[in-house]
């Protein structure tokens, strides 16, 4: 323990990634959000280059809605970035988001201190802005187990949580992490922050134009 009563850790971070692009994207026309390009990259790989710097003790992918090019893409990506990502398909992506992040805590293999829940479709979540999450959970109070970005008064996007965390998650059955922290307010640590990157994905249309994107 630190003299302020903040955890902390002799040694790095073990830190876990699960990226969520199972979705359909239909209020776009059906249209796979990870393939969406800014600047000419697709967003997951800005995610890709955003996670590359850190050493992980697990990634993974969950597809299900366009899985076939989202993969695709993916292995792409680990080839030239030696990345490596396990792929994991949500057979069932028409029951939602939910249903993939179940599928994706259940499939963590790794020994891990944090794991990192982030979305395909956030074109400017960047390295430091991760980094300013994992900076915010070790030096996290005592007793608290997730790190939220609030902006605004609005939660963002990724969302780091403990390992004890995603135990106690796992232990009830159908239990998913916005239920979690719901029911555990007092486990959730705020992170203010004026940084927008946390709350910008993409939705509609005009989120596209408003974003400056590109359709794959």
């Amino acid at each position: 323990m630190t003299s302020l009563g903040k955890p902390t850790h002799s040694v790095p971070l073990r830190l876990a990634v699960l990226l969520l692009a199972a979705g359909e994207g239909s209020r776009l026309g059906s249209i796979p959000k990870g393939l969406l390009k800014k600047d000419g990259q697709s967003l997951l790989r800005r995610f890709f280059q955003a996670i590359k710097p850190f050493s992980l003790a697990e990634f993974l992918v969950i597809t299900g809605f366009h899985a076939p090019a989202i993969e695709s893409e993916l292995a792409l990506l680990q080839n030239e970035m030696n990345l490596h990502a396990s792929v994991i398909r949500n057979s069932h992506p028409q029951q939602g988001q939910s249903s993939s992040v179940r599928l994706g805590i259940e499939s963590l293999r790794g020994d891990y201190d944090a794991l990192l829940i982030a979305l395909s479709d956030q074109p400017e979540i960047s390295n430091t802005d991760i980094t300013a999450l994992l900076n915010q959970f070790e030096g996290r109070d005592v007793g608290s187990e997730i790190i939220l970005p609030i902006i605004d008064g609005q939660r963002g996007n990724p969302v780091v949580f403990s390992r004890k965390a995603i135990g106690e998650i796992l232990a009830v059955p159908g239990m998913v992490c916005r239920a979690y922290m719901d029911a555990h307010p007092e486990l959730v640590q705020a992170f203010e922050t004026h940084r927008a990157a946390y709350i910008l994905d993409v939705d509609t249309e005009a989120d596209i134009q408003k974003l400056n994107l590109q359709c794959p």
